[in-house]
């Protein structure tokens, strides 16, 4: 039986992963800093610790699944924010690696979370060979992986996960529905700007595509072959809710509003193309926007 350490696992994207991982017969563990409200949100099956000493001292994982990390869309982001963004991602990271690090057996794989904020913005199309342009997600990314990356020292194959926008029941798309299901929805500042986004459900399948596929290693950018611009997506969703999308939300309001967060989020993006996943047969449930929304708003309604 496949054991593995999952952190962030009452998040978005860890508690589907957990779901799916314990379906499949994994034997799953997950740190986390809130264990009641995790129980609530994983099956029964997994076993929950607040803490690395908790873990028995024969404990073994054949597999790390690390999404840990403070959202990074909820607020301006403040220099207490920024803290706690590396904090809760590299510090979380630099604790695990100093635990197995100390172990008599390692895990084999390090799946490590990391964003499409990495390449920086940008107009044209990028593949995980893409050189960045620096800037506050840059940096934070690069910090991450690289705390990740010293798993590779200890003979660990290492994955980062450089993901989009996730689109599902929770996040982004969740917060875009209450103003467009009003008919108030619309573009933000000039609608030009890439939104690279990944379904849930391939967000999943595409972490056990890594975990299945011993070839694949270094980052891997978790988007859909298709990323749209802004005006598209909203007109996309729009369509899709038979509601109006004509009311632009003015770049000089998201900057008022959000500062630092909105330029970087809101205002800015990255045309990202999953050229490893494509490579090595990953094959999209959901490649076109079009699909990925009717799923959601079908299991939301």
């Amino acid at each position: 039986m496949t054991s593995i350490l999952v952190t962030g696992g009452s998040g978005f994207i860890g508690s589907h992963f957990c779901n799916a991982a314990t379906q499949l017969g994994m034997q799953l563990c997950v740190l986390t800093r809130n264990p009641a409200v995790a129980a609530r949100r994983l099956p029964d099956a997994v076993q929950l610790i607040s803490r690395l000493s908790e873990l028995d001292a024969d404990y073994a994982a054949d597999i790390i699944v690390n999404l840990a990390g403070e959202p990074l869309a909820d607020g301006r982001w403040t220099h207490r924010r920024k803290q706690k963004f590396y904090d809760s991602r590299i510090n979380t990271t630099d604790s695990l690696f100093e635990f197995f690090a100390n172990r008599k057996v390692l895990p084999k794989l390090v799946i490590s979370g990391s964003a499409i904020g990495y390449y920086g913005p940008g107009e044209h199309a990028v593949d995980e060979t893409a050189e960045a342009i620096d800037g506050f997600s840059h940096q934070l990314c690069r910090t991450w992986e690289n705390s990740a990356k010293r798993f590779e020292s200890l003979g660990c194959r290492v994955c980062y996960l450089r993901t989009g926008i996730v689109l599902g029941e929770e996040g982004a798309l969740a917060r875009m529905l209450p103003a467009f299901k009003l008919g108030l929805g619309g573009p933000i500042g000039s609608g030009k700007q890439w939104m690279s986004w990944i379904h849930i459900d391939d967000m999943v399948a595409m972490i056990l595509h890594c975990i299945n596929s011993p070839g694949i290693a270094g980052a891997v950018n978790a988007t859909a072959p298709n990323p749209v611009t802004n005006r598209d997506f909203s007109s996309t969703l729009a369509a899709q809710l038979k509601r109006p999308d004509f009311l632009t939300m003015p770049a000089i309001m998201i900057k008022v509003l959000f500062g630092e967060m909105g330029e970087e989020l809101l205002l800015q993006g990255q045309k990202v193309v999953p050229a490893k996943l494509l490579n090595s047969g990953f094959k999209f449930k959901y490649a076109n926007l079009k699909a990925a929304v009717e799923n959601i708003l079908k299991v939301d309604c």
